[in-house]
């Protein structure tokens, strides 16, 4: 966790500074802020209108009856993208415009499972099986009982349906 950190405090805002000063030296000083204001308005602009398509998505999914899972994943890299083009610096924009791009985030719907897992692995490989937001080893028979979800209801008769 710690080499995460130093790399997005201390390493990313000095290889944004350095092409800030490269880009700066190379157009001027206003055309390169000319160029970061124009890209954050276009990128906010854009995550907008990407977001509320994955918004839509998300809502058609729910009315189908389907687990939103991809909608949610595209909404929360749209999220990120807008957060990163918000944020000066070409770097960060970059990454920002490529999360917005359908392509790329299903490319990055694709990674992120085996990027988690890899992790996992790295850190000891034990598997964990997630039930009920408490997590098991892998393989685990323990079965925890929870309060009932039919609440005190009187015992149906034989021939009614207790679910109705």
């Amino acid at each position: 966790m710690v080499p995460i950190l130093v790399i997005v405090f201390i390493l990313v805002p000095l290889a944004e500074l350095a092409v800030l000063i490269a880009v700066g030296d190379w157009i001027g000083l206003v055309p390169t802020l000319i160029l970061l204001l124009a890209v954050s308005v276009v990128g906010a602009w854009l995550a907008k209108r990407e977001g509320l398509a994955a918004w839509r998505r998300f809502q058609l999914a729910l009315a189908e009856g389907r687990m939103p899972t991809v909608e949610v994943a595209d909404g929360a890299m749209i999220l990120l993208a807008g957060a990163l083009l918000l944020t000066p610096g070409f770097l960060s924009d970059v990454i920002g415009v490529l999360l917005l791009l359908p392509p790329t985030r299903a490319l990055a719907r694709r990674v992120a499972p085996r990027l988690a897992e890899w992790r996992l692995r790295r850190r000891g490989g034990r598997r964990v099986v997630i039930v009920d937001g408490t997590s098991r080893p892998a393989g685990s028979t323990q079965v925890t009982w929870g309060k009932t979800e039919m609440g005190d209801r009187p015992a149906a008769a034989p021939d009614r349906d207790p679910y109705a």
